[in-house]
């Protein structure tokens, strides 16, 4: 009877692994992406162009530059050395959260940073959330936004990319204690707040609101700080926008939906205003880490800015 009890319990415990192991496992590309990819890869020279806009609108600069050296280019005044060292992803950030302190590695094109990627492994860390030699990336890197990335956008982006400066900074091991620190696991989290997350309700739609939408939950990834975490630090669909205590740290996010404790006072005007210049209606200036998304947000075309505030204006008010 006791020798029945421990083979069944052995046989629990190998069925238990074989599902973990399942339902773990990394995931690859859909077929019709990677088809879209090699379409959009024969005409790369027609795009190179277009990555630089993807890149300032999906904010790389903002996590991955050296933040020392980026504030010694800005002493100098020089427009060229600025930009060069917002184009210089070294890596280095340190970002606190609950489960350990994660470092933004070095993705300039160089051998510490992306240099082997090719088109597909750069695809399969943005939209799947998975390395080259197919480990799961700890989701401080916002591949959950990422996700819903174009395959002409992620080309544009990729050659971009591969022309910036190069960075022989070596990156940071991650701090993260156990269990954390058992990437596999990250599987079964990507099950609960990857594969499958809510839909963002829009009171109405146009192009320009879908094209903000797609500037703002997917390229910008403004969700990521704006919205509310739960306990295994998934996003709160239901609270979309609605602020609250930053992820890495004490600090506060403010509600940036249409609600009396967020942008309801806010003109579309206003926003595309405050995203150019740094300053709300108020006259008060943007603050900690929105200083480096908004200098980013600048840079993109009035009609995107446009597209950002409609889509704003046009989602659920949330309170605090």
């Amino acid at each position: 009877m006791f020798r029945r009890a421990i083979l069944f319990l052995c046989l629990l415990g190998f069925i238990g692994g074989v599902i973990f192991w399942i339902l773990s496992a990394p995931r690859g590309l859909d077929k019709s992406l990677i088809a879209e990819l090699k379409q959009q890869g024969a005409i790369k020279s027609e795009i190179i162009a277009k990555g630089e806009q993807i890149f300032w609108a999906s904010g790389c600069s903002s996590c991955h530059v050296d933040k020392k050296v980026l504030q010694e280019a800005k002493t100098s005044e020089d427009e060229d050395v600025i930009k060069t060292a917002k184009l210089t992803l070294s890596g280095g950030e340190a970002f606190k959260t609950p489960f350990g302190t994660f470092y933004a590695p070095n993705i300039s094109p160089s051998e510490q940073g992306i240099a082997h990627y090719t088109l597909r492994d750069f695809a399969l860390a943005l939209t799947q959330g998975v390395s080259p030699k197919r480990q799961h990336f700890y989701p401080a890197f916002p591949y959950s936004s990422y996700k819903g990335m174009e395959a002409e956008d992620i080309t544009a982006l990729y050659y971009f990319m591969k022309t910036l400066p190069e960075s022989e900074t070596p990156n940071k091991p991650h701090q993260v204690a156990f269990p954390f620190d058992l990437r596999r696991g990250l599987g079964l989290w990507m099950q609960l707040n990857f594969y499958y997350t809510g839909e963002v309700e829009l009171v109405k739609t146009n192009p320009e609101i879908l094209r903000g939408k797609y500037l703002v939950e997917n390229l910008a990834h403004c969700g990521e700080c704006h919205t509310p975490r739960d306990a295994l630090g998934g996003l709160e669909y239901s609270r979309w926008m609605a602020g609250g205590k930053a992820f890495e740290g004490a600090e506060k996010v403010p509600n940036i939906s249409p609600s009396e404790t967020g942008i309801a006072g806010w003109s579309e005007e206003d926003i595309i205003t405050g995203l150019q210049t740094g300053f709300t209606p108020e006259f008060d200036s943007f603050g900690s880490s929105m200083v480096s998304v908004q200098e980013n947000m600048a840079r993109l075309p009035k009609e995107d800015l446009a597209a950002i505030a409609a889509y704003l204006k046009a989602i659920p008010p949330q309170e605090r």
